[in-house]
This record gives structure tokens, sequence and C-alpha cells, in this order.
């Protein structure tokens, strides 16, 4: 009888119109997820990058933005790593060859590059870390590496030589992993590709973890990276630990009503053995509703770009409901993170750390919205609703229009409330502006607004002094 021989996947093929993976996602998922690399020619057919260098760049100056600039001298083989913020006046400066700028979380400054992310909904939304731009120069690169985490690598703008060593996938062998320790960068000492491809905008190279490999820009270029969440078990016990350490009854101890007189007092025994068990399970480790809300509540604040703060007094719940019913939008912060998950009553909502118990349309919809409107506010419950709000208040949601409100109503001109998005920068130009009131004490221009210091009454029974900002959540540039 012949043997039936098992057909390898392929590792190059071409996308096709409504298979932008080539092949349909569960094949993707069976073969390929964490499995083997794949090469997807035409991903994102004619494909224009919504970010330019210059965009990069100008984010790369930002306080807050994560950027690393590296730099590869050939002659000594040789690499540099500095972090940001960098100076614009650095950038110009630059040679035309062998360094690399790389920005992360790109997706929470510019809609547009997080607009992207829609397109990879066959995985779940909450293993989505962050979108990493990366601009080289020709002969840029990070060197031969891996990554412990998969990773889709989209050619947005130039061409980028790619080498992997897939060996693993196609041969079962599994290839060396040793990091070189002449360098500040963890490169791997021995690098032998197995496929050698050059990408044109479009391409995207998907990679699963601990696959070796080596991108070298063949002209200046731009790659999107869409890593996903891979949070280490360490991380995952520690964290989980301090949960139970931190909600632990302190009752709840070692019990020994059982004892017998041991044959050897100093041996810890398999009966001893046995009720440090009973004891860790007495905290319910094993609970899987506490363990999914621990969860939800990790995986949505898991290695965040920063924090959401709102910016001065939450709106009224009625001023909220009018603009909503004036056809304004509630929009989510762009580091907001949220997920949900089915418990044994209802569903909870999960938002950057918070939890909230909601009745599963609810926490679909919530958890599904990038922009809230009066129909789908509507359409929540009473539980729903509250969530929303204290979602607002706590600045993860706000009224997309700064003038919702007209004349007549009764509402200040800034009353749709803001969230902040950075801490405020140095003063760039302070103005003495004679035509302002007589008790506006300063007017300063920062990077990311503008700051009225106004000047009152020691009488008064207000605060000394107060400070309207405006700041300014767009994408660097």
């Amino acid at each position: 009888m012949a043997v039936r021989k098992t057909k390898t996947p392929v590792i190059e093929v071409q996308a096709r119109p409504g298979l932008p993976l080539g092949m349909p996602a569960a094949t993707f998922l069976r073969d390929y997820w964490q499995k083997r690399p794949l090469l997807i020619r035409g991903a994102f057919p004619d494909f224009e990058t919504p970010l330019q260098p210059e965009d990069l760049a100008g984010l790369a100056c930002e306080e807050t933005a994560l950027a690393r600039l590296i730099s590869h001298d050939r002659a000594t083989d040789g690499w540099s790593v500095r972090t940001g913020p960098f100076q614009e006046e650095e950038f110009p400066g630059m040679p035309d060859h062998d360094w690399t700028l790389l920005v992360q979380d790109v997706d929470k400054w510019d809609p547009d590059v997080r607009a992207l992310i829609s397109h990879f909904d066959f995985l779940p939304r909450w293993r989505m870390d962050d979108v990493m731009v990366s601009f080289a120069a020709t002969g840029g690169s990070v060197g031969a590496h891996v990554d412990q985490y998969d990773v889709f690598l989209l050619q947005a703008h130039g061409h980028r030589r790619w080498q992997i060593d897939a060996s693993e996938s196609t041969k079962g062998k599994r290839p060396p992993l040793e990091f070189r320790n002449d360098v500040e960068l963890k490169l791997l000492r021995r690098f032998k590709p197995t496929h050698d491809w050059v990408l044109e905008p479009g391409d995207m190279l998907y990679l699963p973890p601990n696959v070796p490999h080596n991108g070298v820009a063949e002209d200046p270029c731009l790659t999107f990276s869409f890593g996903m969440r891979a949070p280490a078990s360490a991380e995952l016990i520690s964290d989980y630990l301090d949960t139970l350490i931190m909600d632990a009854d302190e009752a709840i101890r070692y019990q020994d009503p059982d004892l017998k007189v041991p044959e050897d007092p100093n041996e810890i025994d398999a009966v001893a053995m046995g009720r440090v068990v009973q004891a860790l399970n007495a905290i319910r480790m094993n609970d899987p509703d506490r363990l999914g809300d621990w969860f939800g509540r990790f995986i949505t604040t898991y290695r965040a770009a920063g924090d959401v703060v709102a910016s001065g007094e939450p709106l009224p719940r009625e001023d909220i409901e009018a603009a909503l019913a004036e056809g304004i939008e509630l929009g989510r912060h762009p580091w907001a993170r949220l997920a949900w998950r089915r418990a044994k009553r209802g569903a909870s909502l999960y938002c950057s750390g918070l939890e909230f118990a909601l009745p599963v349309k609810d926490a679909q919809a919530l958890a599904a919205a990038e922009q809230i409107g009066g129909a789908l506010y509507q359409k929540l419950s009473a539980k729903g609703r509250d969530a929303l709000h204290a979602l607002v208040a706590g600045g993860y949601y706000q009224l997309l229009d700064g003038d919702a409100f007209d004349d007549e109503d009764e509402y200040e001109e800034d009353a749709v409330g803001e969230y902040e998005i950075i801490d405020a920068t140095e003063t760039v130009e302070v103005l003495e502006d004679e035509d302002v009131e007589a008790n506006v004490h300063e007017v300063t221009i920062h990077d990311d607004g503008v700051e009225v210091i106004v000047d009152f009454d020691d009488t008064d029974d207000s605060d000394d002094d107060q400070a309207v900002g405006t700041p300014d959540g767009g994408a660097g540039s």
C-alpha cells in the first residue's frame, strides 16, 4: 500500500481579490500561524503609504514617542543605538545610507495608520500590540535577529530586501540563536538565510516567533510592522500572583489537623506537600472567572504606550446625551484598549485595566466601537450607558466636535471635555500681549497647546491660579 505524502505548504503566495492572505484566513491560521513564515505578494494592492518619512521624523521628536535610531558601520560591522526624543535639526544632516529610524505605537498617533489594523480582524484584536513604523536610508538595517512574537511586515514605501532562515519549518532543523556580545542590539552571531526576497509596496511578510530574519533597504523605504502581544509566562504568573496576594484572605492558611507523628521531623513529606496544594487552591488559582477577569484587565493594559488622563471636569451626563442627540459622536482615545469576555452571568468589559459587568450585547458593542453615536447609545442598556459615561469621565472617550452646542445653549465654548495624551512640553515661547484683559497674567505657547494663566484676587474663594490647556491629540508631523 502506497504511503500518502503530506504536501509541505508553500512559503510564497500571491494575494487575490477577496483573499488578501492568498488563501482563506482559516487556512492561514491552520498552516502558517505560529508555524511557518509566509510572503504574500500584493497583500495590499496599489498601496499608498498614509505616512511620509518626514511625518515619522516629526513624530520621533515628540517627548513621549518611543523612537530609536540605529546606525551601521559597514567597515567595522559596528552598530550604534540612540533613543529619542530627537531634535528636528538632526535629520537633515544624516547620511544617505546605513541608518534606520524606528517609532513604536504609531497607530496611537496617526488615525490612518490605526485604520490598517482592521485588515487583521482574522486575529483577536487584543492580540495586536502596536504598529511600529521604520524608515531606512539605503542600506539601512537593524541586523539579523529574531522576535519573540508574531509580526506582519508590510512594505509601505520603497523596497526592502528580506532574508529569512526558515530551516526549522521547512527542514525541521532549529537554526542557531546565539547572540553577539560585541553590540548593544540582540543580533544573531550566525545567520544563514534560506530565502531571499525584495518586497515592494503592498507586499507583506508574516513571521512567527523565533524565525531569524534580516531586512536591508534597497532604497529609502518605509516598513510597517504589525506586532502581536506575547507576554512571557513569567510575566503572566508574576502579575496574576500580585492580584491573588492583594485580594488574599489572611484567614486562609496552611493547615494540618490530621497531622501524624512524623518518621523524620526534618522531612517535608508527600502528605505535607498535599496540604500546600490545598492551601494554594483555597485562594482560587483555578477559578475561571477570577482568572478571566484578571487577564482581561492585564491584557488591556499590557505594554501600554501611555496613560489616558481626563482633562478638566467631566461633562454632565445630560450634556453628553444632548450632544449625541444632535449628531455629535464620542470617539475612543487612541491609547484605550478594549476587550470583553463572557462570564457566568452576562459579560465583562475591560478597558485599559478597568472592568465593567454588562450584558453581552453591551460588552460586544462597546468593545467594537471606535466611535459611538446616538443610535448606538440608544441601544445600550442602563448598565451599558453607565459604563460608557464612566469611560467618558476617565478620558477614554470624548465628544469629537468641540463646537457641539449652539450659542444660545447655556454651555461654555469649551464645555466638551478633552483628554490629555502627553505631558506638557517645555515652554517654547511666552507672549506679553497688551490686548488681553487685565486679569490674564501670561499667555504661554507649548508644543502641545496654549496655556493661559489667570490671576485672581486673594480674597476670592477660587484657586489663586488657573490654567486652561488645549492638548493636541493629532499625529506628529
